[in-house]
């Protein structure tokens, strides 16, 4: 494969060694070269070359500088892409606040739901503590009686002991 490279093409006094050049995983060389005295644009060349056993040739092709009209298009173009992804990204944004909008109304929502349950709670707690306060009474007066219960029941009990007590003793002097 012969290929004429931009050494070749550049007059021998103004020829100087290449910057780089790289190997692809492809098993093809990919050469990058850069020839200038470094002010003003660099010219670069790239070759596709299959693998020889001569590690020592290599082959570029001369890179031309784009016609001003191609440069033309290409700012145009550079600038649409741009402009598409400028919106794109803007347009995402967008799309996020309103999803956060639209998540700060739902969460708003359910706050609100929440504040009604909590005030019916409330209303119903207050009603429980009012019947409570009107059935203290008659609560009270059952503690009361079961008191007295309490109290007959112990007297009911020293009764019947007492008249356990008799019964043995009446035994005991019919005995006699």
């Amino acid at each position: 494969m012969a290929a004429v490279t931009a050494a070749e093409s550049v007059p021998a006094t103004q020829r100087e060694e290449p910057v780089r050049g790289t190997q692809s995983r492809w098993g093809r060389s990919v050469q990058t070269e850069a020839w200038g005295s470094g002010e003003g644009p660099q010219m670069t060349g790239f070759t596709w070359q299959e693998p020889t056993d001569d590690a020592a040739v290599e082959t570029a092709e001369e890179a031309k500088e784009p016609a001003e009209a191609d440069i033309t298009e290409l700012c145009r173009d550079m600038f649409s892409k741009m402009a598409t992804y400028l919106t794109g990204e803007l347009t995402a944004t967008s799309e996020d606040y309103k999803l956060l909008e639209n998540m700060n109304k739902l969460t708003s929502l359910k706050y609100l739901e929440m504040k009604d349950i909590a005030v019916n709670i409330s209303r119903n707690l207050k009603d429980l503590n009012q019947k409570y306060a009107e059935l203290q009474p008659y609560l009270d007066q059952i503690n009361v009686i079961e008191e007295q219960v309490a109290a007959l029941e112990q007297a009911a009990y020293k009764l019947d002991a007492y008249s356990k007590k008799l019964e043995a003793k009446y035994k005991k002097l019919e005995k006699r």
